[in-house]
């Protein structure tokens, strides 16, 4: 004779003058699911039902449409890598990566040329919270060679920011967010005599000293930060400004920095939320 073997679930369910509770005895709302670790699950939302579920190692919105419906955003709704760039600036050290200490204005100058030049920018359909990432290299030296380092023992300060153009990079620099707020409180200056200015964001910086002109360290230093930003429908192109910056210039010559000679990574991160 066959034995039949069941198997029985129970669940801790409770009706309160219409609230519904899961695992509590008192539901606060109409649907009241208790528990530190619980979960939902809604099978029609996952990956293999709903072509609008990113899958595994993305993030999937999850929006309430008119009749209170929960429903997937497209992909457009959703967070975007719009690019991720293990060597962005043109590893070179010429004019167009060269930032003097001059002292003039807030010291910072533009520096660095995209690879690509032209053809690298990003465009946002839609109104989008961008989540900056940036490591960006830097030498340093009385000439950045290494015959001629630093060796006055002086503090430095090296500080290195973003800011965007609009379409390429030889487009206007963006001053204010998409509310038309100035970014991070106001215009920096990015050439060292404030001819242009533009919105500076994931501002670092470190000290740099040497008093060993024949073996201190000189090149294959990285800033690294990140920063936010919400910007409007449009193409953008992510630049770099940098300054250097000491307490005393006399004496030391014309010292200088080269930004980008090394590998410089960039992200940028688009999360669309209207």
């Amino acid at each position: 004779m066959k034995k039949l073997i069941t198997t029985s679930i129970f669940i801790t369910t409770t009706f309160c003058f219409g609230q519904v509770g899961i695992n509590t005895t008192n539901p606060q709302e109409e649907l009241h699911i208790a528990g530190s670790t619980s979960t939902i699950r809604i099978e029609g939302l996952n990956s293999p039902n709903n072509i609008n579920n990113l899958g595994p190692g993305s993030s999937s919105k999850v929006y309430a449409n008119a009749n209170g419906d929960l429903v997937l955003g497209t992909s457009s709704d959703n967070v975007a890598i719009m690019f991720d760039s293990e060597n962005y600036l043109e590893d070179v050290q010429n004019p167009t990566s060269l930032i003097n200490q001059t002292g003039e204005g807030q010291g910072y100058s533009q520096a660095g040329i995209p690879i690509g030049g032209t053809t690298i920018s990003f465009t946002l359909t839609k109104a989008a919270i961008i989540e900056i990432n940036y490591s960006v290299s830097w030498n340093l030296g009385k000439n950045a060679t290494d015959i001629s380092r630093i060796d006055d023992y002086r503090a430095r300060i090296v500080q290195t920011a973003m800011y965007f153009r609009q379409g390429n990079y030889l487009g206007p620099a963006i001053l204010n967010d998409y509310y038309g707020n100035p970014i991070n409180g106001g215009p920096g200056c990015i050439t060292s005599s404030c001819s242009e200015a533009a919105g500076l964001l994931a501002v670092h910086g470190q000290f740099y000293n040497n008093n060993d002109g024949e073996n201190g360290e000189w090149k294959n230093y990285r800033n690294t930060a990140s920063d936010y930003i919400v910007l409007g429908p449009g193409t953008y192109t992510p630049m770099f400004a940098a300054q250097l910056a000491v307490g005393d210039t006399g004496g030391t010559g014309a010292v200088k920095l080269y930004l980008g000679p090394g590998m410089d990574e960039v992200q940028i991160v688009a999360y669309y939320f209207n």
